[in-house]
């Protein structure tokens, strides 16, 4: 076991950033090495690598899978952890983030994942704070844990991550996830189709688009289908959320368009019967509950890494 740990630890050193902020800012080499180390991270947990260390859950937006992961992660490698609360919270009497950071800070904290509703926050605390920043998901600019949890659940059962067609399905405009999955699926080398309403896709994305979901479920080994986002959207974007589940939903009689060996994707939460049924949500095409379990490892994985490697 000790071995174990040392090899990983040794493997850890050549990770070179000193945050997670986004793919964006990823190689290959760097995404190859968060995947390697996330499938190695069973054999070392009973080393509680990071006993000692504590995480900062700073949460200012409502989550549950991706907060909990960050939360079993952090535990499983022997880590302590810190819950934000922003209703019990200063914020909610006027305190400024770069305020309430230091605060945090002065608790001796060693990483910090933050959900933010504003694009920018997690780079801009990155400059204020000693900790290690992880970005567990900022407006609808990235959520770089997902993308990354989405590769290896691809990996896993692909057995490859190069050389893939993958369309992004809806809601491309809202969705932090559809971008961080866009950067790093092609540093990878695979061709990404963003598919949905003209209105939901925004022009200056660097990928091929249409609103032809039937051809894209003939064509395509990964579908990723993307919340559709109310709560963000402004009025018109879409006729009805009837006329949407008709063009680009994945129902169960779509379900027959998809090509032998095509994996059905969702980064949660699922609207079932908006943009997935429960039929497609539940068949063996689907992959979805393997993104779940797969995020603990690879939000242990970023942990490790940037608790060894570093600028």
């Amino acid at each position: 076991m000790a071995m174990a740990l040392d090899a990983l630890l040794k493997r850890c050193r050549a990770w070179k950033h000193s945050h997670l902020l986004g793919t964006k800012d990823l190689s290959r080499e760097d995404i190859s090495l968060v995947l390697d180390v996330a499938e190695a991270i069973p054999s070392v947990r009973a080393s509680a690598p990071l006993k000692g260390r504590r995480l900062f859950n700073f949460f200012v937006e409502p989550s549950t899978r991706t907060r909990t992961s960050f939360s079993l992660a952090a535990r499983s490698l022997g880590a302590d952890v810190v819950d934000f609360s922003p209703s019990n919270s200063s914020l909610t009497k006027g305190e400024s983030l770069k305020d309430t950071a230091r605060t945090i800070e002065s608790m001796g904290v060693a990483f910090t994942a933050i959900r933010h509703s504003a694009s920018g926050a997690p780079m801009f605390l990155s400059r204020l704070v000693k900790s290690a920043v992880i970005n567990g998901g900022d407006g609808a600019n990235e959520h770089p844990t997902q993308a990354l949890l989405d590769l290896l659940t691809m990996r896993q059962r692909l057995g490859k991550i190069t050389g893939l067609k993958v369309a992004l399905v809806g809601d491309i405009a809202h969705s932090r996830v559809a971008r961080s999955n866009l950067w790093a699926l092609q540093k990878m080398g695979n061709e990404v189709t963003l598919v949905g309403p003209s209105t939901l896709i925004p022009r200056d994305l660097p990928a091929r688009s249409t609103q032809d979901l039937d051809a894209a479920l003939r064509e395509n080994d990964v579908v990723m289908m993307l919340r559709l986002q109310l709560e963000r959207q402004q009025a018109g974007l879409f006729p009805s959320t009837s006329e949407y589940v008709r063009f680009f939903g994945l129902t169960r009689e779509r379900l027959g368009l998809l090509k032998n060996g095509t994996i059905i994707m969702h980064p949660g939460p699922m609207n079932r019967g908006l943009e997935i049924s429960g039929e497609a949500a539940d068949s063996d095409r689907s992959v979805i509950l393997n993104q779940v379990s797969n995020g603990v490892d690879v939000r242990a994985a970023v942990l490790l890494l940037l608790s060894q490697g570093g600028t």
